[in-house]
């Protein structure tokens, strides 16, 4: 099992840290507001525990259960704090119509976090195109993407954790098609599908037998 810290107290640090318990990981939460750390920790039980903002995160695995703007501002703020750490972006930049993405370059929210994180931090994308109702109740295959072959492996291993298949879509520049995945996930939604009761998913063909 893994030693994870959520940084962040809102709906998705809640899913990501109630399947993280369920999986028998060891949980700390950080948050601005400590209250709102303390009384997310109370709820997901499990000996989940709460860290002070700012300060080292507990766990080797560091998960940014943030909106997409305050991603890398924060990283920034824990800066050495985050030194030898797994830091995964979880972070969707939609545009304000939900059809594109903020950047105006090819880039992603994970690829500016290895940007501003310290030597020795590894940075992975994960958990971007899952709904978060999906991810509490579902068993969506997971995308991740990251240039660390030790830290895709940690966060493999943890998803695993979670009763979810983890799916390696390469380097971390993979992040930005992740991040556009996320997009398309949002326009099925409005359109295709109609309803947001469903995640991407990869279907393989049986193996054939011999002759």
């Amino acid at each position: 099992m893994s030693d994870i810290s959520i940084i962040g107290t809102g709906n998705m640090a809640r899913t990501i840290g109630a399947r993280a318990v369920a999986g028998g990981n060891t949980v700390e939460v950080m948050g601005r507001d400590q209250s709102k750390a303390a009384d997310l920790a109370k709820a997901l039980g499990g000996g989940t525990t709460t860290g002070e903002w700012g300060t080292a995160p507990a766990g080797d695995i560091v998960i940014m259960a943030l909106l997409h703007d305050g991603v890398v501002p924060v990283v920034a703020q824990y800066g050495d704090a985050l030194a030898g750490k797994v830091i995964v972006d979880i972070s969707n930049p939609f545009n304000p119509t939900f059809d594109g993405l903020v950047h105006r370059e090819e880039t992603s929210i994970a690829q500016e976090v290895a940007k501003a994180a310290p030597a020795g931090a590894s940075v992975v994308k994960a958990f971007n195109t899952i709904f978060r109702h999906v991810l509490e109740k579902g068993r969506p295959d997971v995308f991740i993407a990251g240039d660390d072959a030790q830290a895709k492996a940690r966060v493999e291993a943890f998803i695993e954790s979670l009763g979810l298949r983890p799916l390696d879509v390469g380097g971390l520049k993979m992040a930005h098609w992740l991040e556009g995945a996320g997009v398309v996930t949002v326009g099925l939604a409005n359109h295709g599908v109609g309803n947001f009761d469903f995640a991407l998913s990869i279907t393989e063909l049986p193996v054939r037998a011999n002759g």
